[in-house]
């Protein structure tokens, strides 16, 4: 190894062990163990490009609108979604592949707690942002109001949503019928969409989407696409919840 391999070597060893060694800046208790059980040792660091928007107080712990924007980072392969306090931790991830790197959604809180977004550029690094989010809680082991509600079993999966054409891009906002039970209420079994595509009518992926249990009940999506994407006639939503059913749906302008 040469005498500058090796100085790259180190200078790459002192900028991760720096990494490792930032404090937290929203001071959390748990951010030890998230760093360790979602990123399996690979390179994250904080950083402001990554925003987080919500509430500072959220009135309703099952409906709580979080909205991510990496969009300031280039070459963002994923962003991971994630509560530190939740008893399940990961909330979303996204893959922006023909959309812009946002995505707005609502969440359920089971407490106070700092919600964070990761995106992991084409490099491998993670970059972290967030914020607190303060709440009365229970969101998480609260049943969900269609698992009462024999409605539900008659439109489950049902798509509605509406297209916006915007001179900065495309805005597709998608609602999704689903009771999205986490499995922690009493007697209730965990019920949830996991996966979502959605695709233009070219056939082209514009974003993937991996929900978890802690999604809100009839999930809202919004996702904005860049100026280049050009206009869209419609898209296609597919996808499947952790029992089979499918989501399969397109929505016009």
């Amino acid at each position: 190894m040469t005498a500058l391999s090796r100085l790259a070597v180190f200078a790459l060893a002192l900028w991760a062990a720096h990494a490792l060694a930032e404090p937290d800046p929203l001071d959390s208790a748990r951010w030890g163990d998230m760093r360790a059980q979602l990123f399996d040792g690979a390179t994250v660091v904080f950083d402001p490009r990554v925003g987080v928007t919500a509430p500072l107080t959220a009135e309703d712990p099952m409906n709580v609108p979080i909205a991510v924007d990496a969009s300031a980072l280039s070459n963002v392969v994923e962003v991971l979604v994630f509560a530190d306090f939740n008893p399940i931790t990961k909330v979303l991830a996204f893959r922006p592949l023909g959309a812009r790197a946002e995505l707005a959604f609502r969440i359920k809180l089971q407490q106070s707690s700092p919600v964070r977004a990761a995106a992991r550029t084409g490099d491998g690094v993670w970059h972290v942002g967030g914020t607190w989010v303060i709440t009365t809680g229970g969101g998480c082991t609260v049943p969900s109001t269609g698992s009462a509600s024999p409605e539900w079993q008659s439109r489950l999966n049902e798509v509605s949503g509406r297209i916006w054409s915007r001179p900065e891009g495309n805005r597709v906002r998608v609602r999704i019928i689903h009771p999205m039970d986490t499995g922690l209420a009493a007697s209730i079994p965990a019920f949830y969409i996991e996966q979502l595509a959605v695709t233009d009518s070219q056939q082209r992926v514009l974003m993937e989407i991996d929900a978890f249990e802690p999604v809100s009940e009839n999930p809202l999506f919004t996702l904005d696409l860049p100026p280049e994407a050009g206009e869209l006639a419609a898209i296609r939503i597919t996808g499947r919840d952790n029992n089979g059913n499918r989501v399969d749906a397109q929505v016009a302008r």
